[in-house]
Protein backbone atom coordinates (compact mmCIF):
# COMPACT_ATOMS: atom_id res chain seq x y z
CA UNK A 1 0.00 0.00 0.00
CA UNK A 2 1.55 3.04 -1.06
CA UNK A 3 1.54 6.17 1.10
CA UNK A 4 -0.14 8.03 -1.57
CA UNK A 5 -3.08 5.93 -1.34
CA UNK A 6 -2.78 6.12 2.52
CA UNK A 7 -3.60 9.87 2.22
CA UNK A 8 -6.37 10.20 0.47
CA UNK A 9 -8.11 7.45 1.91
CA UNK A 10 -7.90 9.56 5.28
CA UNK A 11 -8.61 12.75 3.06
CA UNK A 12 -11.64 10.86 1.67
CA UNK A 13 -12.90 9.70 4.89
CA UNK A 14 -12.94 12.91 6.51
CA UNK A 15 -14.10 14.28 3.45
CA UNK A 16 -16.99 11.75 3.38
CA UNK A 17 -18.04 12.82 6.64
CA UNK A 18 -18.05 16.30 6.59
CA UNK A 19 -20.18 15.75 3.00
CA UNK A 20 -22.75 13.69 4.68
CA UNK A 21 -22.62 17.02 7.98
CA UNK A 22 -23.22 19.01 4.79
CA UNK A 23 -26.00 17.25 3.32
CA UNK A 24 -27.85 16.99 6.98
CA UNK A 25 -27.15 20.80 6.82
CA UNK A 26 -29.04 21.25 3.57
CA UNK A 27 -31.66 18.91 4.87
CA UNK A 28 -32.48 21.03 7.58
CA UNK A 29 -32.53 24.40 5.71
CA UNK A 30 -34.59 23.24 3.36
CA UNK A 31 -37.06 21.69 5.31
CA UNK A 32 -36.87 24.78 7.87
CA UNK A 33 -36.95 27.54 5.44
CA UNK A 34 -37.83 25.53 2.45
CA UNK A 35 -37.50 27.29 -1.43
CA UNK A 36 -38.02 30.94 -0.12
CA UNK A 37 -36.97 33.91 -0.58
CA UNK A 38 -35.64 34.19 2.94
CA UNK A 39 -33.35 31.06 2.19
CA UNK A 40 -32.71 32.33 -1.43
CA UNK A 41 -30.99 35.56 0.11
CA UNK A 42 -29.22 33.29 2.71
CA UNK A 43 -26.93 31.55 0.24
CA UNK A 44 -26.91 34.18 -2.56
CA UNK A 45 -24.77 36.53 0.87
CA UNK A 46 -23.38 33.48 1.64
CA UNK A 47 -21.96 32.86 -2.25
CA UNK A 48 -20.15 36.25 -1.82
CA UNK A 49 -17.40 35.81 0.86
CA UNK A 50 -17.07 32.21 -0.23
CA UNK A 51 -16.22 33.33 -3.63
CA UNK A 52 -13.29 35.95 -2.07
CA UNK A 53 -12.61 32.94 0.06
CA UNK A 54 -11.70 30.41 -2.73
CA UNK A 55 -10.56 33.27 -4.62
CA UNK A 56 -7.52 34.26 -2.07
CA UNK A 57 -7.59 31.24 0.11
CA UNK A 58 -8.37 28.44 -1.64
CA UNK A 59 -7.19 29.56 -5.01
CA UNK A 60 -4.53 31.35 -5.88
CA UNK A 61 -2.76 31.74 -3.01
CA UNK A 62 -2.34 28.16 -2.16
CA UNK A 63 -1.46 27.56 -5.96
CA UNK A 64 1.02 29.67 -5.63
CA UNK A 65 1.99 28.99 -1.79
CA UNK A 66 2.30 24.60 -1.94
CA UNK A 67 4.73 25.00 -4.29
CA UNK A 68 6.96 27.93 -2.91
CA UNK A 69 6.86 26.11 0.41
CA UNK A 70 7.67 23.22 -0.80
CA UNK A 71 11.06 24.89 -2.55
CA UNK A 72 11.62 26.75 1.09
CA UNK A 73 11.41 23.24 3.12
CA UNK A 74 13.97 21.53 0.69
CA UNK A 75 16.29 24.09 0.85
CA UNK A 76 16.11 25.52 4.54
CA UNK A 77 14.34 22.78 6.16
CA UNK A 78 11.27 23.58 8.49
CA UNK A 79 12.22 26.94 9.77
CA UNK A 80 12.86 28.47 6.77
CA UNK A 81 9.64 27.16 5.90
CA UNK A 82 7.72 28.42 9.41
CA UNK A 83 9.07 31.81 8.41
CA UNK A 84 7.76 31.97 5.32
CA UNK A 85 4.14 30.65 6.61
CA UNK A 86 4.24 33.58 9.20
CA UNK A 87 4.70 36.02 6.26
CA UNK A 88 2.22 34.76 4.15
CA UNK A 89 -0.34 34.59 7.29
CA UNK A 90 0.42 38.12 8.10
CA UNK A 91 -0.35 39.60 4.76
CA UNK A 92 -3.26 37.50 4.09
CA UNK A 93 -4.73 38.70 7.58
CA UNK A 94 -4.06 42.32 6.57
CA UNK A 95 -5.64 42.41 2.85
CA UNK A 96 -8.74 40.06 4.38
CA UNK A 97 -9.64 42.32 6.74
CA UNK A 98 -9.21 45.39 4.94
CA UNK A 99 -11.38 43.73 2.46
CA UNK A 100 -14.04 42.41 5.17
CA UNK A 101 -14.55 46.13 7.02
CA UNK A 102 -14.79 47.58 3.31
CA UNK A 103 -17.55 45.08 2.70
CA UNK A 104 -19.59 45.43 5.55
CA UNK A 105 -19.40 49.30 5.08
CA UNK A 106 -20.57 49.28 1.73
CA UNK A 107 -23.17 46.44 2.48
CA UNK A 108 -24.68 48.06 5.68
CA UNK A 109 -25.33 50.95 3.45
CA UNK A 110 -27.20 49.19 0.24
CA UNK A 111 -31.10 50.76 1.55
CA UNK A 112 -29.10 54.25 -0.17
CA UNK A 113 -29.52 52.92 -3.62
CA UNK A 114 -33.43 53.17 -3.56
CA UNK A 115 -35.56 51.63 -6.20
CA UNK A 116 -34.67 47.62 -5.04
CA UNK A 117 -37.04 44.93 -3.67
CA UNK A 118 -36.84 44.10 -0.30
CA UNK A 119 -34.87 40.38 -1.26
CA UNK A 120 -31.82 42.38 -2.45
CA UNK A 121 -31.73 44.44 1.06
CA UNK A 122 -32.12 41.24 3.04
CA UNK A 123 -29.27 39.49 0.88
CA UNK A 124 -26.94 42.93 1.55
CA UNK A 125 -28.10 43.16 5.14
CA UNK A 126 -27.08 39.30 5.43
CA UNK A 127 -23.96 39.47 3.64
CA UNK A 128 -22.42 42.52 5.37
CA UNK A 129 -23.17 40.14 8.92
CA UNK A 130 -21.34 37.18 6.97
CA UNK A 131 -18.34 39.05 5.85
CA UNK A 132 -16.07 38.40 8.51
CA UNK A 133 -16.43 34.44 7.85
CA UNK A 134 -14.08 35.46 4.97
CA UNK A 135 -10.65 36.47 6.96
CA UNK A 136 -11.38 33.12 9.53
CA UNK A 137 -11.43 30.72 6.59
CA UNK A 138 -9.20 32.41 4.40
CA UNK A 139 -6.26 31.87 6.76
CA UNK A 140 -7.54 28.41 7.58
CA UNK A 141 -6.90 27.79 3.79
CA UNK A 142 -3.21 28.81 3.95
CA UNK A 143 -2.94 26.81 7.48
CA UNK A 144 -4.31 23.73 6.08
CA UNK A 145 -2.09 24.52 2.74
CA UNK A 146 1.25 24.16 4.85
CA UNK A 147 0.10 21.11 6.75
CA UNK A 148 -0.37 19.44 3.25
CA UNK A 149 2.94 20.16 2.50
CA UNK A 150 4.64 18.80 5.86
CA UNK A 151 2.25 15.63 5.05
CA UNK A 152 -0.42 16.15 7.32
CA UNK A 153 -4.09 16.03 6.09
CA UNK A 154 -6.01 14.91 9.38
CA UNK A 155 -6.69 18.35 10.32
CA UNK A 156 -7.26 19.87 7.42
CA UNK A 157 -9.24 17.30 5.93
CA UNK A 158 -11.71 17.65 8.89
CA UNK A 159 -11.93 21.23 8.42
CA UNK A 160 -15.50 21.70 6.79
CA UNK A 161 -16.98 19.88 9.58
CA UNK A 162 -17.00 22.29 11.65
CA UNK A 163 -18.47 24.96 9.52
CA UNK A 164 -21.40 21.84 9.16
CA UNK A 165 -21.41 21.08 12.46
CA UNK A 166 -21.92 24.74 13.81
CA UNK A 167 -24.34 25.83 11.30
CA UNK A 168 -26.60 22.30 11.51
CA UNK A 169 -26.61 23.48 15.51
CA UNK A 170 -27.93 27.09 14.79
CA UNK A 171 -30.46 25.74 12.60
CA UNK A 172 -31.85 23.10 15.04
CA UNK A 173 -31.51 25.74 17.66
CA UNK A 174 -33.49 28.29 16.18
CA UNK A 175 -36.11 26.20 14.09
CA UNK A 176 -36.56 23.20 15.97
CA UNK A 177 -36.21 24.27 19.14
CA UNK A 178 -37.44 27.95 19.51
CA UNK A 179 -39.44 27.57 16.80
CA UNK A 180 -37.91 31.28 15.42
CA UNK A 181 -39.25 32.73 12.39
CA UNK A 182 -37.57 33.10 9.15
CA UNK A 183 -35.91 36.41 9.42
CA UNK A 184 -34.48 35.03 12.75
CA UNK A 185 -33.20 31.48 11.66
CA UNK A 186 -31.33 33.28 8.89
CA UNK A 187 -29.32 35.23 11.47
CA UNK A 188 -28.88 32.41 13.45
CA UNK A 189 -27.42 30.93 10.32
CA UNK A 190 -25.07 33.48 10.07
CA UNK A 191 -23.59 33.32 13.65
CA UNK A 192 -23.06 29.76 12.71
CA UNK A 193 -21.06 30.30 10.05
CA UNK A 194 -18.58 32.92 11.99
CA UNK A 195 -18.14 30.58 14.69
CA UNK A 196 -17.80 27.86 11.98
CA UNK A 197 -14.88 29.52 10.60
CA UNK A 198 -13.31 30.55 13.78
CA UNK A 199 -12.65 26.83 14.64
CA UNK A 200 -11.90 26.32 11.05
CA UNK A 201 -8.88 28.84 11.93
CA UNK A 202 -7.69 27.12 15.36
CA UNK A 203 -7.89 24.06 14.93
CA UNK A 204 -4.61 24.10 11.84
CA UNK A 205 -3.06 26.80 13.87
CA UNK A 206 -3.25 24.76 16.73
CA UNK A 207 -2.15 21.70 14.83
CA UNK A 208 1.16 23.72 13.39
CA UNK A 209 1.96 24.70 16.48
CA UNK A 210 2.37 21.26 17.62
CA UNK A 211 4.47 20.81 14.46
CA UNK A 212 7.16 23.20 15.81
CA UNK A 213 5.65 26.67 13.84
CA UNK A 214 5.37 29.86 16.36
CA UNK A 215 3.40 32.32 14.32
CA UNK A 216 3.98 35.94 15.02
CA UNK A 217 3.09 39.01 12.74
CA UNK A 218 5.87 39.63 10.29
CA UNK A 219 5.25 41.89 7.11
CA UNK A 220 8.37 40.56 5.40
CA UNK A 221 9.24 40.95 1.81
CA UNK A 222 11.68 38.06 1.33
CA UNK A 223 12.45 36.54 -2.37
CA UNK A 224 9.86 33.87 -1.42
CA UNK A 225 6.52 36.32 -0.64
CA UNK A 226 7.41 37.86 -3.73
CA UNK A 227 7.61 34.17 -5.64
CA UNK A 228 4.20 33.80 -4.09
CA UNK A 229 2.60 37.43 -5.24
CA UNK A 230 4.23 36.85 -8.74
CA UNK A 231 3.01 33.58 -9.15
CA UNK A 232 -0.45 34.60 -7.61
CA UNK A 233 -1.00 37.46 -9.99
CA UNK A 234 -2.61 35.54 -13.13
CA UNK A 235 -3.48 32.98 -10.77
CA UNK A 236 -5.89 35.39 -8.67
CA UNK A 237 -7.02 36.85 -12.06
CA UNK A 238 -8.02 33.14 -13.33
CA UNK A 239 -9.47 32.21 -10.48
CA UNK A 240 -12.02 35.53 -10.28
CA UNK A 241 -12.72 34.03 -13.72
CA UNK A 242 -14.01 31.24 -12.39
CA UNK A 243 -15.45 32.27 -8.78
CA UNK A 244 -17.16 35.36 -10.85
CA UNK A 245 -18.65 32.37 -13.11
CA UNK A 246 -20.45 30.72 -10.42
CA UNK A 247 -21.41 34.01 -8.78
CA UNK A 248 -23.09 35.30 -11.77
CA UNK A 249 -24.81 32.03 -12.57
CA UNK A 250 -26.31 32.53 -8.63
CA UNK A 251 -27.02 35.90 -9.11
CA UNK A 252 -28.86 35.06 -12.43
CA UNK A 253 -30.83 32.20 -10.21
CA UNK A 254 -31.53 34.92 -7.32
CA UNK A 255 -33.02 37.65 -10.44
CA UNK A 256 -35.67 34.65 -11.80
CA UNK A 257 -38.13 33.56 -9.52
CA UNK A 258 -38.39 32.83 -5.80
CA UNK A 259 -36.64 29.72 -4.82
CA UNK A 260 -35.02 29.59 -7.69
CA UNK A 261 -31.70 31.03 -5.94
CA UNK A 262 -32.13 28.06 -3.43
CA UNK A 263 -32.85 25.07 -5.35
CA UNK A 264 -29.90 26.08 -8.03
CA UNK A 265 -27.46 26.05 -4.61
CA UNK A 266 -28.78 22.91 -3.33
CA UNK A 267 -28.68 21.11 -6.50
CA UNK A 268 -25.37 21.96 -7.22
CA UNK A 269 -24.43 20.93 -3.19
CA UNK A 270 -25.82 17.79 -4.18
CA UNK A 271 -23.57 17.21 -7.42
CA UNK A 272 -20.68 18.52 -5.13
CA UNK A 273 -20.80 15.43 -2.98
CA UNK A 274 -19.74 12.76 -4.82
CA UNK A 275 -16.78 15.25 -6.07
CA UNK A 276 -15.53 16.64 -2.28
CA UNK A 277 -15.71 12.83 -1.35
CA UNK A 278 -13.19 11.57 -3.94
CA UNK A 279 -12.03 14.11 -6.67
CA UNK A 280 -11.23 16.72 -3.93
CA UNK A 281 -9.09 14.52 -1.68
CA UNK A 282 -7.26 13.27 -4.74
CA UNK A 283 -6.29 16.71 -5.85
CA UNK A 284 -5.21 17.82 -2.38
CA UNK A 285 -3.09 14.72 -2.00
CA UNK A 286 -1.98 14.68 -5.66
CA UNK A 287 -0.93 17.95 -5.60
CA UNK A 288 2.00 18.34 -3.49
CA UNK A 289 3.34 15.29 -5.07
CA UNK A 290 2.75 17.30 -8.63
CA UNK A 291 4.64 20.09 -6.72
CA UNK A 292 7.39 17.94 -5.72
CA UNK A 293 7.98 16.39 -8.79
CA UNK A 294 8.06 19.53 -10.75
CA UNK A 295 10.72 21.16 -8.59
CA UNK A 296 12.83 18.32 -9.12
CA UNK A 297 12.17 18.33 -12.76
CA UNK A 298 11.63 14.69 -12.58
CA UNK A 299 8.57 14.64 -15.92
CA UNK A 300 7.98 11.08 -15.88
CA UNK A 301 6.94 11.10 -12.24
CA UNK A 302 5.05 14.16 -12.90
CA UNK A 303 3.07 12.50 -15.97
CA UNK A 304 2.99 9.34 -14.00
CA UNK A 305 1.05 10.73 -10.59
CA UNK A 306 -0.63 13.15 -13.00
CA UNK A 307 -2.32 10.07 -14.45
CA UNK A 308 -3.27 8.16 -11.64
CA UNK A 309 -4.98 10.66 -10.34
CA UNK A 310 -7.44 11.46 -13.40
CA UNK A 311 -7.88 7.90 -13.47
CA UNK A 312 -9.05 7.52 -9.61
CA UNK A 313 -11.25 10.25 -10.16
CA UNK A 314 -12.84 9.25 -13.36
CA UNK A 315 -12.79 5.53 -11.77
CA UNK A 316 -15.49 6.90 -9.25
CA UNK A 317 -17.20 9.77 -10.62
CA UNK A 318 -18.27 8.77 -13.63
CA UNK A 319 -20.35 6.28 -12.32
CA UNK A 320 -21.50 8.56 -9.41
CA UNK A 321 -22.69 10.91 -12.18
CA UNK A 322 -24.45 8.67 -13.96
CA UNK A 323 -26.20 7.00 -10.70
CA UNK A 324 -27.02 10.39 -9.75
CA UNK A 325 -28.83 11.70 -13.12
CA UNK A 326 -30.84 8.07 -13.29
CA UNK A 327 -31.78 8.30 -9.46
CA UNK A 328 -32.20 12.15 -9.14
CA UNK A 329 -36.00 12.69 -8.51
CA UNK A 330 -35.86 9.04 -5.54
CA UNK A 331 -32.56 10.86 -4.37
CA UNK A 332 -34.03 14.38 -4.04
CA UNK A 333 -37.54 13.49 -2.94
CA UNK A 334 -36.28 10.85 -0.34
CA UNK A 335 -33.48 13.36 1.39
CA UNK A 336 -35.43 16.80 0.99
CA UNK A 337 -39.05 16.58 0.85
CA UNK A 338 -40.14 17.16 3.99
CA UNK A 339 -41.45 20.39 6.34
CA UNK A 340 -41.45 23.44 3.74
CA UNK A 341 -40.03 21.86 0.76
CA UNK A 342 -42.82 20.36 -1.06
CA UNK A 343 -43.63 17.96 -3.98
CA UNK A 344 -43.58 21.04 -6.57
CA UNK A 345 -40.08 21.88 -5.45
CA UNK A 346 -38.70 18.17 -6.01
CA UNK A 347 -40.60 18.45 -9.58
CA UNK A 348 -38.19 21.54 -10.22
CA UNK A 349 -35.04 20.40 -8.55
CA UNK A 350 -34.65 16.67 -9.93
CA UNK A 351 -34.06 17.78 -13.09
CA UNK A 352 -31.22 20.40 -11.79
CA UNK A 353 -29.53 17.98 -10.53
CA UNK A 354 -29.45 15.77 -13.69
CA UNK A 355 -28.29 18.58 -15.65
CA UNK A 356 -25.37 19.16 -12.94
CA UNK A 357 -24.48 15.12 -13.13
CA UNK A 358 -23.50 15.54 -16.67
CA UNK A 359 -20.65 18.07 -15.77
CA UNK A 360 -19.43 15.86 -12.54
CA UNK A 361 -16.57 14.14 -13.80
CA UNK A 362 -15.37 17.19 -15.93
CA UNK A 363 -15.64 19.23 -12.90
CA UNK A 364 -14.03 17.03 -10.95
CA UNK A 365 -10.69 16.60 -13.33
CA UNK A 366 -10.39 20.09 -14.03
CA UNK A 367 -9.48 20.94 -10.13
CA UNK A 368 -6.48 18.33 -10.72
CA UNK A 369 -5.60 19.43 -14.33
CA UNK A 370 -5.56 23.31 -13.28
CA UNK A 371 -2.98 22.24 -10.15
CA UNK A 372 -0.68 20.54 -12.56
CA UNK A 373 -0.49 23.94 -14.26
CA UNK A 374 0.14 25.04 -11.08
CA UNK A 375 2.70 22.51 -10.06
CA UNK A 376 4.70 23.12 -12.94
CA UNK A 377 4.39 26.84 -11.74
CA UNK A 378 2.26 28.23 -14.94
CA UNK A 379 -0.84 29.68 -13.96
CA UNK A 380 -1.64 31.79 -17.10
CA UNK A 381 -2.78 29.04 -19.51
CA UNK A 382 -5.66 28.29 -17.03
CA UNK A 383 -6.46 32.17 -16.79
CA UNK A 384 -7.20 32.02 -20.25
CA UNK A 385 -9.30 28.72 -20.47
CA UNK A 386 -11.21 30.03 -17.31
CA UNK A 387 -11.85 33.00 -19.59
CA UNK A 388 -12.87 30.94 -22.16
CA UNK A 389 -15.27 29.10 -19.82
CA UNK A 390 -16.09 32.55 -18.53
CA UNK A 391 -17.72 33.57 -21.64
CA UNK A 392 -19.78 30.60 -22.31
CA UNK A 393 -21.36 30.50 -19.24
CA UNK A 394 -22.65 33.94 -19.04
CA UNK A 395 -23.29 34.11 -22.45
CA UNK A 396 -25.50 31.09 -22.59
CA UNK A 397 -26.96 31.76 -19.06
CA UNK A 398 -27.93 35.24 -19.54
CA UNK A 399 -29.83 33.76 -23.46
CA UNK A 400 -31.27 30.44 -21.66
CA UNK A 401 -32.34 32.35 -18.25
CA UNK A 402 -35.82 33.97 -19.28
CA UNK A 403 -37.02 30.42 -21.22
CA UNK A 404 -35.36 27.74 -19.19
CA UNK A 405 -35.12 29.44 -15.30
CA UNK A 406 -32.72 27.51 -13.29
CA UNK A 407 -32.23 24.54 -15.86
CA UNK A 408 -30.89 26.79 -18.36
CA UNK A 409 -28.24 27.93 -16.35
CA UNK A 410 -27.27 24.75 -15.76
CA UNK A 411 -26.88 23.99 -19.03
CA UNK A 412 -24.65 27.11 -19.41
CA UNK A 413 -22.41 25.95 -16.66
CA UNK A 414 -22.21 22.34 -17.85
CA UNK A 415 -21.23 23.23 -21.43
CA UNK A 416 -18.83 26.02 -19.81
CA UNK A 417 -16.62 23.13 -17.62
CA UNK A 418 -17.26 20.90 -20.45
CA UNK A 419 -15.05 23.27 -22.86
CA UNK A 420 -12.68 24.14 -20.25
CA UNK A 421 -11.99 20.63 -19.33
CA UNK A 422 -11.17 19.23 -22.86
CA UNK A 423 -9.07 22.27 -23.26
CA UNK A 424 -7.14 22.09 -19.85
CA UNK A 425 -6.18 18.51 -20.93
CA UNK A 426 -5.14 19.18 -24.62
CA UNK A 427 -2.95 21.93 -23.09
CA UNK A 428 -1.63 20.03 -20.91
CA UNK A 429 -0.58 17.47 -23.77
CA UNK A 430 1.54 20.33 -25.51
CA UNK A 431 3.17 22.39 -22.18
CA UNK A 432 4.33 19.30 -20.61
CA UNK A 433 6.43 15.75 -21.69
CA UNK A 434 4.29 12.87 -20.59
CA UNK A 435 0.72 14.57 -20.00
CA UNK A 436 -1.28 13.67 -23.11
CA UNK A 437 -4.83 11.94 -22.52
CA UNK A 438 -3.68 8.85 -24.53
CA UNK A 439 -2.76 6.46 -22.21
CA UNK A 440 -5.96 6.93 -20.16
CA UNK A 441 -8.15 6.26 -23.18
CA UNK A 442 -9.00 2.42 -22.66
CA UNK A 443 -9.03 3.56 -19.13
CA UNK A 444 -12.03 5.72 -19.54
CA UNK A 445 -13.65 3.30 -22.53
CA UNK A 446 -13.49 0.95 -19.73
CA UNK A 447 -15.53 3.16 -17.46
CA UNK A 448 -17.85 4.06 -19.91
CA UNK A 449 -18.86 0.68 -20.66
CA UNK A 450 -19.05 -0.49 -16.79
CA UNK A 451 -21.34 3.21 -16.27
CA UNK A 452 -23.50 2.24 -18.99
CA UNK A 453 -24.35 -1.75 -17.82
CA UNK A 454 -24.79 -0.45 -14.61
CA UNK A 455 -27.39 2.47 -15.53
CA UNK A 456 -29.52 0.02 -17.79
CA UNK A 457 -29.45 -2.02 -14.36
CA UNK A 458 -30.36 0.67 -11.92
CA UNK A 459 -32.87 2.42 -14.28
CA UNK A 460 -34.90 -0.88 -15.34
CA UNK A 461 -35.08 -1.28 -11.36
CA UNK A 462 -36.76 2.08 -10.92
CA UNK A 463 -39.31 1.10 -13.41
CA UNK A 464 -40.15 -1.62 -11.93
CA UNK A 465 -40.43 -0.10 -8.01
CA UNK A 466 -41.35 3.35 -8.62
CA UNK A 467 -44.56 2.80 -7.83
CA UNK A 468 -44.45 0.54 -4.94
CA UNK A 469 -44.75 1.55 -1.05
CA UNK A 470 -40.96 3.33 0.17
CA UNK A 471 -39.90 3.08 -3.78
CA UNK A 472 -37.89 6.00 -3.06
CA UNK A 473 -36.12 4.06 -0.46
CA UNK A 474 -35.27 1.48 -2.46
CA UNK A 475 -33.90 3.30 -4.59
CA UNK A 476 -31.14 4.81 -2.30
CA UNK A 477 -30.48 1.62 0.13
CA UNK A 478 -31.07 -0.93 -2.66
CA UNK A 479 -30.53 0.28 -5.67
CA UNK A 480 -27.36 2.14 -5.39
CA UNK A 481 -25.45 -0.33 -3.68
CA UNK A 482 -26.64 -2.71 -6.40
CA UNK A 483 -25.53 -0.50 -9.47
CA UNK A 484 -21.89 -0.39 -7.24
CA UNK A 485 -21.82 -4.05 -7.56
CA UNK A 486 -22.80 -4.14 -10.87
CA UNK A 487 -20.16 -1.49 -11.80
CA UNK A 488 -17.37 -3.67 -10.23
CA UNK A 489 -18.23 -6.64 -11.44
CA UNK A 490 -17.88 -4.51 -15.17
CA UNK A 491 -14.84 -3.56 -14.69
CA UNK A 492 -13.45 -6.28 -13.10
CA UNK A 493 -14.60 -8.69 -16.52
CA UNK A 494 -13.40 -5.54 -18.38
CA UNK A 495 -9.88 -5.75 -16.57
CA UNK A 496 -10.10 -2.20 -15.89
CA UNK A 497 -6.47 -0.40 -15.41
CA UNK A 498 -5.88 0.52 -11.71
CA UNK A 499 -8.37 -2.11 -9.85
CA UNK A 500 -5.44 -2.85 -7.33
CA UNK A 501 -5.12 0.63 -6.47
CA UNK A 502 -8.91 1.43 -6.26
CA UNK A 503 -9.41 -1.70 -4.06
CA UNK A 504 -6.67 -0.67 -1.38
CA UNK A 505 -8.28 2.39 -1.53
CA UNK A 506 -11.91 1.06 -1.02
CA UNK A 507 -9.75 -0.87 2.29
CA UNK A 508 -8.93 2.28 3.67
CA UNK A 509 -11.86 4.03 3.17
CA UNK A 510 -13.68 1.50 5.62
CA UNK A 511 -11.61 2.87 8.59
CA UNK A 512 -8.56 0.77 8.63
CA UNK A 513 -6.00 3.73 8.43
CA UNK A 514 -4.95 5.76 11.80
CA UNK A 515 -3.99 9.13 11.57
CA UNK A 516 -0.34 8.93 12.52
CA UNK A 517 0.19 6.64 9.28
CA UNK A 518 -0.51 9.87 7.22
CA UNK A 519 2.73 11.13 5.78
CA UNK A 520 3.69 12.04 2.05
CA UNK A 521 5.74 8.90 0.55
Amino acid sequence: MSKKLQNIGIVSLLTSVSRVLGLVRDQLALGILGATGINDAFVTAFNLPNLFRRLLGEGALTAAFVPTMQHELKDHGREGAFALLSQVVSWLLVVTCSLVALAMLVFSQSRLLAGQGAKWYLAADLTAVLFPYLALVCIAAALGAALNVLGKFWESAISPVWLNLCMIGSLAGAGLLWKAGNSSIAGWLCGGVLLGGLFQMLVPAAALMREGWRPRFELGRSDRVREIATLMAPGLFGTAIYQINTYVSRLFAFSIHEGEASLFFYSNRLMELPIGVFAIAVSTVVYPLLARHAAEKNHAALAHDYRRGVRLILLLNVPAAVGLAVLSTPIVRLLYERGKFSAADTATMAPLVALFAVGMPFFAVASLMVRAFYASKDTVTPVKLAALSFVINVSLGWWLKDTLGARGLVLASTAAVIVQALALQHQLGVNLPGMKFGELWPTLGKILGGSLVMAAVVAGGWGLVHEVHGADAIAVFGLIPLGIVVYAASLWALRIEGSDEIGALMIKLRGKIRPGEVTLP
